[in-house]
């Protein structure tokens, strides 16, 4: 090893990225579930016991009558949507708890509330309305009928002035990831939630007693038979469970990523470990001679590699905790909605499970070379170990189970994508299928990699024999060891094709959700009166406002009039000139005299001869025509909205934005300068569509960055396969200098050998992740009927470029190697 340190060092430097991974995925595992305790226990306050189950007004007269129980408070939840003036926001909402004990949250500025008119607001939320201490507020409910099986049985909306009383305190984030809570009394809560009197108030109570002792739990756990009776801790390791299980699933995601960067670096490990024992094969045979077994002979190679797995691991370990550390410590001086620890915890999994797997991957990696170390012969020792053919039974046996699983892989995966758009399963099930064949074909296409991939490389090396003597012979040396060539490619081949495929699949989740939303949402923004209608001063007022905030294209006002189908009612709307206002061309092309475009929602009214009649019952006639316009108004040019009722006011105010806008800005923008006078609410489609696309591309940026750990193992693969090839080929290269090659020339020719072998996996990964991006993608939306297949042009050049730029970088450090030795002393006989 120490004669060989300088050819283990790309090894090494594999093993330890692919353990860090592991590392620092684990001790991220270890902060979510402790984040996730945390933020369960702050919100139970100081309690003792928390019993979990149907809080009702009787289980809780019953728990403060146990003997030790001092307080015993409901942790009363809810929400409410709040408007001041013309703006809006949601509010979560707790119960106040009487006992401060067993209060989570405080308030830093005003009171308490303590009548069913008051209400404590979040910060951000007040702030979010342009409100104060002692400023009013609405709050905006739905009460059920009293007679819910009467057939005109509707929820009745109401709304209730409530004063704001206080600023929420939350100095320990019990309640930050919610973004914030506010306060009011029980009751108000259980108003705004449409809780009947015998409904349970909430599901957890918390208690606080005087001793804590165990009878009071006892005690309490058979006076309240319904509930589970738990300790604090016990409460919260039992709230976060679905919590943890979600983190685990986040903690096992990342874990495949690493997988397959611990997948690369093993193929890496036995390349060098290949080379290492076709380059010892003379000392091997000697040793052979002399006495040694073919058992200490391999056991010296696995011995060999477990020290190297072994050391690497510790460098990886060392490694993911330190940038673990800094992730931390980043993320808390940010402002990120949780309350995370301050430092990582090293458990005995986070330590020892890298050190295992990267030891025992490395050991894996090395029994083919070390099996091959006991079988090559002395006269075979200065061969290079040669692929396996097709012609031999090996090479036989390989292809055909290589293409068993390749092509019926690939025929599964084309079936699941074909079925998938029928929609005739659980999309969860064609996408189980989807993977399960996807991996079936990859697995089989990395089988018979040995045989197709230096096929491959010839092809392209055949490409380059005009271009001069230093490109053939690059060309010919990238085939002179067709083993190591296959394992170098195929191990960037892995990496760009996962790549390749979440771009692939990800522009067209992209543009398919783009598409299905403009569809759908055709209206970038919408401006509606909830309530009283809007005088026509205050919305030519609103109009003008709105047109001059900056990002907005055109602003027409709505008219609306209801109409009957049946015993449903049904929307119409009209604008001047929806032509220019609407996305949607399938809603436009439907317009014209006597139709109405129906919105997709509208399938009662989806035939031609369905009775539509106004509210008083005059009937209508009108033909109708479906669309995918969202929401659930009907559109009509002005003729046939007049033909229904030409003195329908004007009832809001529809946006189209310029191409490019940050919609959510506008929309606020658009909120903010509405007069006092037009209180409308403000829909905004556009900002929802560019926050699926915002989630898309961040999802994207997060895997492409944690595939490209795969990638960079595979490119030092490559650095460490020019480099043994130089070592392997000192002779050769001495000749051909003597003879007249140039050190440029041999530079170049390791150039292009690295560019080559880089070139050939990289296109193969993008042609195998372009496919594999398209059925993934046909899989998930090809039920939704919307699917666009889409190639990233931009990130898959930018993949190509970059692994060819790294074939030519990494033949630097080989090439100085090869032309710093002069000819006269690498022809020296040894």
């Amino acid at each position: 090893m120490r004669r060989s340190l300088g050819r283990l060092v790309a090894a090494g430097i594999a093993i330890a990225i692919g353990t860090a991974f592991v590392a620092a995925t684990l001790l991220a595992g270890n902060v979510l579930t402790r984040t996730g305790y945390d933020a369960v226990t702050l919100q139970f306050g100081q309690a003792d016991l928390v019993a979990q189950g149907p809080i009702d007004d009787a289980t809780l007269t019953k728990a403060r009558a146990v003997p030790g129980v001092q307080a015993a408070e409901p942790l009363t939840t809810g929400g409410v949507y709040l408007t001041a003036g013309n703006r809006s926001s949601y509010e979560m909402v707790l119960g106040v708890a009487a006992d401060e004990r067993l209060r989570s949250v405080g308030v830093s500025n005003g009171r308490t509330p303590s009548a069913h008119d008051e209400i404590a607001l979040a910060p951000t939320t007040a702030e979010r309305l342009g409100v104060a201490v002692g400023d009013t507020v609405s709050a905006s409910y739905s009460v059920p009928p009293a007679d819910p099986d009467a057939v005109d049985a509707q929820w009745e909306e109401k709304t209730a002035a409530l004063r704001v009383v206080g600023l929420v305190d939350d100095p320990d984030g019990a309640w930050r990831q919610y973004g914030g809570v506010g306060l009011a009394t029980t009751e108000d809560i259980r108003a705004w939630s449409a809780a009947g009197p015998d409904d349970p108030i909430a599901t957890t109570l918390l208690v606080a007693t005087a001793d804590g002792s165990e009878q009071t739990r006892e005690a309490l756990a058979t006076a309240l038979p319904d509930t589970t009776v738990l300790t604090k801790d016990e409460a919260a390791a039992r709230t976060i469970s679905e919590f943890s299980q979600a983190g685990n699933v986040l903690v096992t995601v990342v874990l495949g990523f690493a997988a397959v960067a611990l997948l690369v670096a093993a193929l890496v490990i036995a390349n060098t470990f290949q080379v290492l024992v076709a380059q010892r094969t003379r000392t091997l045979a000697l040793l052979r001679c002399v006495g040694a077994l073919r058992g200490q002979v391999r056991r010296s190679v696995v011995v060999e590699a477990a020290i190297l797995g072994f050391g690497a691991s510790a460098v990886g370990l060392l490694t993911g905790s330190a940038l673990a550390q800094v992730a931390l410590a980043v993320l808390n001086r940010s402002e990120i909605q949780a309350p995370l620890p301050a430092t990582i915890t090293l458990t005995w999994a986070a330590v020892l499970v890298p050190l295992v797997v990267g030891t025992l991957v490395t050991v894996l990696a090395s029994l083919v070379p070390a099996r091959a170390a006991t079988r090559v012969s002395p006269v075979e020792a200065l061969r290079p170990a040669d692929a396996p053919e097709a012609s031999s039974r090996a090479g036989r046996v390989r292809l055909v189970l290589s293409l068993l699983l390749a092509v019926g892989g690939g025929l599964a995966l084309l079936g699941t994508a074909l079925g998938a758009a029928t929609g005739a399963a659980d999309p969860m099930v064609w996408l189980g299928l989807g993977v399960l064949s996807g991996a079936t074909s990859f697995v089989g296409v990395l089988i018979g990699a040995v045989l197709w991939v230096p096929a491959v490389v010839r092809v392209a090396g055949g490409l380059l024999q005009r271009a001069g003597s230093t490109a053939r012979l690059a060309a010919a040396n990238t085939v002179r060891n067709p083993r190591r060539t296959a394992a170098t490619s195929t191990a960037l081949l892995i990496g760009v094709t996962l790549v390749a495929m979440m771009s692939t699949g990800a522009a067209t989740a992209r543009t398919s959700l783009s598409r299905e939303l403009s569809d759908r949402y055709a209206v970038d923004v919408q401006l509606s009166s909830y309530g009283e209608p809007v005088d026509a001063a205050a919305m030519d007022a609103a109009r003008a406002a709105v047109a001059g905030v900056e990002g907005v294209r055109e602003v027409q006002p709505v008219r609306t009039v209801q109409l009957l189908a049946g015993e449903r009612q049904l929307e119409v709307v009209t604008m001047p000139d929806p032509r220019t206002l609407v996305r949607d061309e399938r809603t436009i092309s439907g317009l014209s005299e006597g139709r109405l475009v129906l919105p997709s929602s509208a399938s009662v009214v989806a035939r031609n001869d369905t009775p539509l009649t106004t509210t008083d019952g005059t009937p209508v006639r009108v033909t109708t025509a479906a669309s995918n316009l969202g929401g659930s108004s009907a559109l009509a040019d002005t003729v046939t909205f007049d033909a229904i009722d030409p003195d329908a006011p004007v009832s809001g105010l529809w946006v189209r934005l310029d191409d490019g806008v940050n919609a959510a800005n506008v929309s606020r923008d658009i909120q903010d300068v509405l007069p006092s006078g037009a209180p409308l609410g403000v829909e905004s489609a556009a900002a929802e569509r560019q926050g699926y696309e915002q989630v898309i591309d961040t999802m994207l940026a997060v895997v492409v960055g944690l595939l490209a750990v795969a990638v960079v193992i595979a490119l030092v693969g490559v650095t460490n396969t020019l480099s043994l090839s130089v070592i392997e080929r000192q002779r050769e290269s001495a000749t051909l200098r003597a003879i007249g090659l140039t050190r440029r020339q041999l530079r170049s020719s390791l150039a292009v050998e690295g560019a080559l072998i880089t070139g050939v996996g990289a296109a193969l990964g993008v042609v195998l992740g372009l496919a594999y991006g398209w059925a993934g993608a046909a899989t998930v939306f090809g039920s939704a009927g919307h699917l666009h297949l889409d190639v990233p042009w931009r990130d898959l050049t930018i993949v190509l470029a970059v692994a060819l730029l790294a074939g030519l970088a990494a033949s630097v450090l080989p090439a100085r190697r090869a032309t710093r030795t002069s000819p006269v002393a690498a022809l020296a006989v040894d």
